[in-house]
């Protein structure tokens, strides 16, 4: 007798806000486009920032780029997730959007730094799965800030200076991955996605699939 074909079963659930954290230099923005690239279910959070558009960057898809007063407004008004000044200039997630994601049961890559984080979790609850990205030593972070030429020595010598104090956030995270090989690390941070897609708090099906499986469905 052939093979019955087997039917999938699909779980309602709830998405999660999957956040990498790491010093500049360690590798999150690469990882976080290998995550992106294969999986259509997450889709990258975008940020308010007060910092001027770097070539190429597009308003809405890159960041949403506002002047200091409008984002001073969104803050007085909790429009945002989260908030926090870096390196001169103020980063901040809008809470409205994420908030229908995950209801829909999408995911949502957060790139931000350990100050982002503190604050996301005091809102975000189960809903947050947090990674820190370390790199495999000082002197490796250095040169991969110095290959990428994006900024200018007096630049990356504050990165570096900043480096050892956001690493210093590294035990506040669920996870803590080592980016001595990108491969690796890449596939590591897969893992943990999509064991987490599958934790049973988030599936808000379940209640009712067991409910009638017992009632022999």
């Amino acid at each position: 007798m052939p093979d019955q074909a087997v039917e999938t079963i699909r779980i309602e659930r709830r998405g999660l806000m999957l956040v990498l954290s790491s010093p500049s230099g360690a590798g999150k923005t690469t990882i976080s486009r290998s995550l992106l690239a294969g999986d259509e279910n997450l889709s990258m959070s975008v940020s308010a920032t007060t910092r001027a558009p770097r070539p190429g960057e597009v308003d809405g898809k890159d960041y949403f780029f506002m002047e200091p007063v409008d984002f001073n407004l969104m803050v007085n008004r909790d429009e945002l997730l989260e908030h926090a000044k870096v390196f001169d200039h103020y980063y901040g997630t809008p809470k409205q959007a994420v908030e229908n994601a995950l209801s829909d049961g999408k995911d949502i890559l957060f790139d931000i730094d350990w100050q982002g984080t503190q604050q996301l979790a005091q809102k975000a609850g189960d809903d947050l799965v947090s990674i820190f990205i370390l790199p495999p030593s000082t002197q490796a972070l250095e040169q991969r800030l110095k290959n990428r030429a994006q900024d200018s020595d007096e630049v990356v010598a504050r990165r570096m200076s900043k480096a050892s104090e956001e690493i210093s956030h590294w035990a506040e995270y669920d996870y803590v991955v080592v980016n001595d090989d990108i491969k690796r690390c890449q596939e590591e941070v897969k893992a943990i996605l999509q064991a987490e897609r599958v934790r049973r708090i988030r599936r808000t099906g379940l209640l009712p699939f067991v409910n009638g499986l017992r009632e022999g469905y």
